[in-house]
């Protein structure tokens, strides 16, 4: 079928490629079709048509061992030839239709409809003059000049939405570029093992050409289609490509087809290069998928549904399904809710927008009823058929002025602010060495509430070094001297560790002078290799002698076996086994030990006990990760059967147990006090021994000796979180992860049971936000499923990476806490621009409606109004939303899933500007022109000229909004609003600004924007007005929030108190959104009755015992049966008598320490007024009886 489906598509190239193709023994078609055979059929088809995969090779004009020649001008014509190994991405949007995508928002078009009409009826005169008594309810006829100028506000209008809709459209664009950039700067890092010229190099992914010998190994992501030409133990995942979960073991004769976009989960080998760029299997589904550029037009429609993915994952070779289908997965499944943040704004952005619906519809009402009430019923006119176009006209004024309300009402800035703060932030998380994948990631990183980090190379500096050692009966704690070990032990030793290892592990000599040596491949091997150094031997005459071609089996590494050996034939036709592995697995197979003197001797069971205890713990307490290396022969006949595993590895002798150290990152420590002070819970998952986790886990702060923590191993880990029938249980996962800090010699299924496990938990009140950092290729389900995961840049295989959210380039713990500092940062940057948008918005609609009701023409005119849409939505938003992170920001707890977007504090200051900016407004509009000794702007007629009183209130409207935005930088109550201000040169820049087109506008603007210039003295007023905002913020920051109880906080996702964790009843009922907004008044008048019941029941719990009280908590003085909605049911503590479970102890020993009055007073009243009726914490208030606490008065009159 395939070879039908793709002919077609190819035609192009085979006019160029028969020319060519007969140069190299094979045509790209050949190989192409050779390549959509799998299994047998293609071993057949190679037998036939080529003999084996050497005749392939050679055909290719390659060899095996040394690779292609690599020149240029070879490279050059295999590309001609057989194309190059990259899919061209899919074109990106245009900018006009991007325009195009702006302009469908509906403020705009209703804005938009408003104008036309306004332009077209301003262009309409009616005959005759017979429009001179139409209209004279508006007070004085109009002069003709004036309504030339009619069609002004209509092209005002006009040209602001043009400007909205441009500003928007350059937005997504340089947005797309950026993610572009990135895209590609990920391609050029992705690099691939080739051998070139008998040389193994690096490669970018996208030079592969056919032919090249490509080195694979555990991990790797395939990069093209190839045929396995050597290897040992291949297992590959091919579930992107055919969808089977199965891993497929690929080998020379039964199975050698490997194809791009397919994982390696285990083993190595090299492969010939087939098939690169679109003809790879990947490719062809790419480009069926419409992803090629020819095939764009006719597959419009597909490549629709695919552009999300494609501009994702446009990588060389990253991706086809592998990578892409992924990601389309990922983009719905992934992130299974939307994003915290996006969820409580589109929630905010509703009810708003509802309230602005409702608004500017009542200000459309109110204006046509009175003007028709004054015009035909007050004033006796009639309806006279001429008349008619100039009434229509009033009513298009009227509503202009209702969408402008609305207009003003609903925060299109929202989007915006969020797009600029959160390409900002990737665009600087890039310095910080964090590559982010997916923008969300971002954010959803300021509410991690718990990190699940790998030891190896995350926390440590992943540089290997053996520094003890057992060899020989003695345990050396330093590098012994060669001469102090038997000559025979210490061949053994070198050609153990030299030839049972990678051979693509080497030692190389330092970049520098003074360096390191360089560790290239697997860093527990190179540590092993520089023991071998250290001994003063070399380990790569050992390798030349016995080249990779000559190892007669290979049992790689795997995270089941935790053990790697090798396979040789010795001269004498005999088999030598070498192994090496974690310590406690292959002690366990070694029945055998070498003595002092070079020879084997028993070891017993209770010997290896014994070692256990006086070797390898002593080692692990120090942190040392012990690896046991051993030997064993077989003979030559009959030839032992390879594939019985069990029989195979054992009866060992061992040769030595070497404790290597990986020094903790030395700025790793600091990094974990930064988080465990930000509220986030750091966890150590690690495969290495318990003993050698915890050590580390002490050097690097996880754990303080003396704290309730647990440290468990993957087995006993799976003994208490599994029922009888093996299935992974909740609650006993409950039991566990709250205090697990280490869990060692884990799975990775261990791993992602523990994410999975933590963040399904109903255990804490605010669902747990993990992060999860890994780098192997079986880490892959656990950064999936976890809410950020973070994939290590350096060491991290493709895999890894593939299934992350963002890439640390440095492989560093400390750049995870720069991660969440920026995703805190995101947070508050909305939370600030949210409070500035509000307050404008607030204000603008209120005055614009009553200024509407009571002079029938709004103050602020509809240009204007857009104008200072402008300030508030984009200007502000970059401002505001490009605040640099500040180190205080890791100070505060994780603001959770349920805190609302804006706080107690935010909407106190929200009110609170709006009250000082409305008095002031109202009063220049009532008495402002007695103030100024000017004319009053109210009751103006229809086209008359601008007047000064409205442009003062304009401008004095304007100075407020810019003073306010600098109280708007801070949202958590703080005095100094200055604090940090240079530090943000752009929030500078568009103030000064603003304040300059401010100027234009009111001085020059004239008709279009309704304003006449201003005298120096009025603007020294404007401006002052404009101050009194920062005095007022001042004013305002003195009031204390937890008085303002009636405050209500807006645009949460599940509508509950904030609660510090540790005083949360655990099993508070959610109580649904819309059920709490209908019964707002109610639960307030609930929540004043169970404040007082569960006060004076305290008090009676304390006048009789402590304990009957609660226990007879039925004899509440019912006030009113507030049982009556469920809903609102407020938990009763459980009974606090001898069921004393293990979670309840610390309440339990807090309820004994209140009997006796505590000292301490309750300062956080909110956990009361939740509604949660916390056994601690009332007892506190109860008790504390000091004249501010709120049970004072009650208790006295009690």
């Amino acid at each position: 079928m395939g070879d039908l489906t793709n002919s077609d598509f190819y035609s192009k190239n085979q006019r160029t490629e028969s020319s060519h193709g007969g140069e190299l023994g094979c045509t790209m078609e050949e190989l192409r079709s050779l390549m959509e055979l799998r299994g047998t059929e293609a071993v057949v088809k190679i037998k036939e048509t080529y003999g084996d995969t050497e005749a392939i090779c050679r055909r290719l004009k390659t060899s095996p061992i040394e690779g292609l020649p690599g020149t240029a001008p070879d490279l050059e014509k295999r590309k001609q030839i057989f194309g190059q190994n990259f899919i061209p991405p899919k074109k990106p949007k245009t900018f006009l239709q991007l325009v195009w995508e702006a302009l469908q928002d509906v403020t705009l078009i209703i804005l938009e409809i408003a104008a036309i009409i306004s332009l077209g009826l301003s262009f309409y005169h009616p005959p005759g003059d017979s429009n001179e008594g139409c209209a004279t309810a508006q007070g004085g006829a109009e002069d003709e000049g004036e309504a030339e100028a009619g069609w002004i506000e209509g092209a005002a209008i006009l040209l602001s939405v043009i400007c909205v809709v441009l500003v928007t459209a350059f937005n997504d664009w340089s947005k797309e570029k950026q993610f572009r950039g990135l895209q590609s700067r990920i391609e050029q890092e992705q690099k691939f093992t080739v051998v070139r010229a008998g040389q193994v190099v690096q490669i970018p992914v996208a030079e592969i050409v056919v032919g090249d010998i490509a080195q694979i190994k555990y991990g790797d992501l395939l990069p093209a289609d190839g045929l396995f030409i050597q290897g040992n133990d291949l297992k590959i995942d091919e579930s992107s490509l055919t969808g089977e979960s199965d891993q497929v073991r690929k080998s020379v004769d039964k199975d050698p087809m490997l194809l791009s976009g397919t994982h390696v989960m285990e083993g190595s080998g090299r492969m010939v290069v087939t098939a690169v760029g679109v003809n790879s299997q990947t490719g062809i589904i790419f480009t069926l998928l419409g992803a090629g550029g020819e095939e764009e037009e006719k597959k419009d429609k597909k490549a629709k549904q695919q552009d999300g993915a494609a501009a994702m994952e446009m990588q060389p070779l990253k991706s086809a399904e592998g990578g892409d289908a992924d990601d389309k997965k990922k983009a719905n499944m992934h992130k299974k809710e939307k994003s915290v943040l996006q969820g409580k704004l589109t929630k905010l952005a509703v009810q708003i927008g509802k309230a602005g619906l409702v608004m500017s519809a009542i200000t459309v009402i109110i204006l046509v009823l009175y003007f028709t009430v004054d015009t035909f019923v007050v004033n006796k006119k009639p309806w006279l058929p001429e008349c008619t176009p100039v009434y229509v006209q009033y009513f298009v004024k009227f509503f202009i002025i209702g969408v402008t309300v609305l207009v003003v009402a609903v925060p299109e800035g929202l989007p915006l602010a969020v797009t600029i703060s959160l390409a900002y932030s990737v665009k600087k998380m890039m310095k910080d060495n964090n590559l982010v994948r997916h923008l969300d990631a971002c954010e959803t990183m300021g509410n991690a509430t718990a990190i699940c980090s790998d030891k190896t190379g995350t926390l440590t500096t992943n540089r290997m070094t053996v520094v003890q050692a057992y060899v020989g009966d003695v345990h050396y704690k330093e590098i012994p001297e060669p001469s102090s070990i038997n000559a025979k032990t210490l061949e053994l030793l070198v050609n153990a560790i030299s030839i049972n290892s990678a051979y693509t592990t080497k030692i190389l000599p330092p970049e520098k002078e003074g360096a390191l040596p360089r560790q290239v491949g697997n860093k527990t091997e190179c540590g092993l290799l520089g023991f071998v150094l250290d001994l003063q031997q070399d380990y790569e005459p050992v390798r030349s002698q016995m080249p990779e071609e000559k190892l007669y089996k290979v049992y790689t590494f795997n995270s089941v076996r935790k053990s790697m050996s090798t396979v040789i034939k010795m001269p004498d036709d005999s088999f030598r086994m070498y192994s090496k592995g974690a310590s406690e697995i292959v002690l366990k197979k070694c029945c055998k030990i070498l003595s002092g003197a070079g020879e084997p001797r028993v070891f017993r069971p209770r010997d290896r006990d014994e070692m256990v205890k006086k070797v390898i713990e002593p080692m692990a307490c120090d942190g040392l990760r012990t690896i046991c290396v051993a030997y064993r022969d077989f003979p030559g006949s009959p030839e032992p059967d390879w594939d019985n595993e069990n029989d195979i590895l054992s009866d060992l002798t061992c040769i030595c147990v070497v404790g290597i150290e990986d020094p903790v990152r030395p700025e790793v420590p600091e990094a974990i006090r930064k988080c465990q002070r930000a509220g986030i819970t750091v966890r150590m998952v690690t495969g290495d021994n318990i003993n050698t986790a915890r050590a580390i886990a002490i050097k690097c702060g996880i754990i303080h000796p003396g704290e309730d923590f647990l440290c468990l191993e993957g087995k006993e880990f799976n003994r208490r979180i599994r029922n009888e029938k093996g299935e992974v249980e909740q609650e006993r996962i409950d039991k566990i992860w709250p205090k697990l800090r280490v869990l060692a010699r884990s799975s990775p299924t261990d791993k992602h049971t523990l994410v999975k496990g933590i963040i399904d938990s109903t255990h804490t009140e605010q669902r747990q936000v993990v992060a999860v950092t890994g780098d192997g290729t079986n880490d892959g389900p656990a950064l999936k499923k976890a809410d950020v995961g973070f994939a290590m840049g350096i060491a991290g295989t493709d895999v890894a990476k593939e299934a992350s959210d963002i890439i640390l380039t440095d492989d560093n713990f400390s750049s995870i806490v720069k991660a969440v500092m920026w995703g805190r940062n995101v947070y508050d940057s909305i939370s600030k621009f949210l409070q500035f948008q509000l307050t404008v918005n607030v204000v603008a609609v209120i005055v614009a409606f009553t200024g509407a009701c009571i002079t029938q023409d709004s103050p602020l005119k509809a240009v204007q109004m857009l104008w200072v849409n402008l300030i508030m939505d984009t200007f502000a938003s970059l401002a505001l939303a490009t605040e640099p992170p500040t180190e205080t920001l890791l100070l505060r707890k994780p603001y959770g899933r349920n805190k609302p977007l804006i706080s107690r504090t935010m909407m106190k200051n929200i009110l609170g500007h709006a009250v000082y900016q409305l008095t002031l407004i109202f009063t220049l509009l009532f008495v402002g022109e007695k103030m100024f000794q000017i004319d009053s702007g109210r009751n103006a007629p229809l086209h008359s000229p601008p007047s000064e009183h409205y442009t003062i209130i304009f401008n004095t409207f304007v100075m407020m909004q810019l003073f306010n935005e600098i109280n708007a930088r801070k949202i958590h109550g703080e005095r100094n609003v200055f604090d940090g201000i240079f530090r943000n040169p752009i929030f500078c820049t568009i103030v000064l600004g603003t304040f300059a087109i401010q100027i234009a506008i009111v001085q020059f603007g004239g008709k279009p924007f309704s304003c006449s210039p201003l005298q120096l003295d009025q603007w020294m007023w404007c401006i002052f007005i404009g101050l009194g905002e920062l005095v007022w913020g001042q004013v305002i920051a003195t009031i204390p929030t937890s008085r303002l109880t009636f405050l209500k906080e807006a645009g949460r996702l599940t509508q509950k108190e904030e609660t510090p964790e540790e005083e949360l009843n655990e099993d508070v009922e959610e109580i649904d959104h819309a059920e709490r907004e209908l019964r707002r008044g109610q639960i307030l008048w609930f929540r004043g009755l169970n404040r007082i019941q569960t006060q004076i029941r305290v008090v009676k719990a304390f006048r009789s015992s402590l304990y009957e009280g609660l226990e007879k908590p039925e004899s509440r003085t019912s006030i009113h049966n507030f049982m009556a909605h469920p809903e609102f049911r407020i938990e009763d503590p459980q009974p606090h008598i001898p069921l004393i479970d293990d979670t309840d102890l610390e309440e339990d020993g807090a309820l004994k320490q209140n009997s006796s009055p505590p000292s301490s007073l309750n300062k956080n009243n909110s956990a009361i007024d939740s509604g949660i009726n916390l056994t601690t914490d009332t007892s506190k208030s109860a008790t504390s009886s000091s004249p501010g606490s709120p049970i004072h008065s009650l208790e006295t009159s009690l």
